[in-house]
């Protein structure tokens, strides 16, 4: 009897070191590359930290609105998409017009130190120090939107068994949420670079392309209440956010390179 005991708590501790361990995979599946990001470029400026920590803040608070904006109207039903895809609609306008007073604010934070630079005889913000403001608020939204909708659904995954739903049988439900938090941590951080270099050039394309990404995003996360529609919707977001990183870096070379033409000149 010693020894069953003793293979049953120990069979109790390896269960509980694996789905710990499971746990902390899925949040690194969805952090890992922000954490990575975070370490090496936004920790080694004070002023990056805090635009990351009052991005991640500002974006929690406008998902806690829009979820009390819309409690009076769930549960809604899973067999009617039209729903979802106006809860879609509405976030994203929501989101899109606050990521414009976002980048207002940041605007005139901006030339109060430009002005206070010209005082101090020092020199103004260089372009990579707004690149990487940018990247800190976008860094800011991708995070808040992993800590919404992937980590603040993980803790029964620290418990003795895995989940699965019907529509994606194939991948735990956890892992799946983590995928898909990945995305979109890779899209809000780089389409607000985007969308700050659209808002300051009076670049339309760039000023509307960012919320078309966002839309198509959201909306691409329907396709998942199809049966087995993971399948399709998390490639296909995948591949919005491989282009949405493709066109912030293009962006950011052709930016680079004119500044140091100017420079020159």
């Amino acid at each position: 009897e010693r020894e069953r005991e003793r293979e049953r708590e120990s069979s109790d501790v390896r269960r509980c070191g694996m789905t710990v361990a499971a746990g902390i995979g899925y949040a690194l599946v969805a952090l890992g590359p922000a954490l990575t990001l975070f370490v090496s470029v936004i920790s080694k400026k004070p002023f990056l930290i805090l635009t990351v920590l009052s991005s991640t803040l500002l974006w929690l608070v406008s998902l806690i609105v829009l979820s009390g904006l819309w409690r009076p109207f769930l549960p809604l039903k899973p067999n009617v998409w039209w729903p979802y895809a106006l809860l879609v609609l509405s976030s994203v306008c929501f989101q899109e017009g606050l990521r414009f007073l976002f980048w207002k604010v940041y605007k005139r934070l901006e030339d109060v130190l430009d002005s206070f630079a010209d005082r101090m005889s020092r020199p103004r913000l260089f372009l990579t120090d707004k690149l990487q403001i940018a990247l800190a608020g976008g860094l800011g939204h991708g995070v808040a939107h992993a800590v919404f909708f992937c980590l603040s659904l993980l803790t029964p995954a620290f418990g003795p068994a895995t989940f699965y739903v019907d529509r994606c049988s194939q991948v735990p439900f956890f892992l799946i949420s983590a995928i898909i938090a990945l995305a979109f941590v890779t899209i809000h951080t780089f389409s607000m670079v985007i969308a700050f270099e659209g808002y300051a050039k009076g670049n339309k394309v760039d000023q509307v392309i960012v919320p078309v990404i966002h839309l198509a995003a959201g909306m691409l996360t329907l396709v998942n209440f199809a049966s087995e529609g993971c399948v399709i919707g998390v490639p296909l977001l995948y591949l919005v956010a491989s282009l949405t990183l493709l066109h912030c870096g293009k962006m950011v070379w052709q930016r680079l390179i004119e500044s140091r033409n100017q420079s020159r000149a």
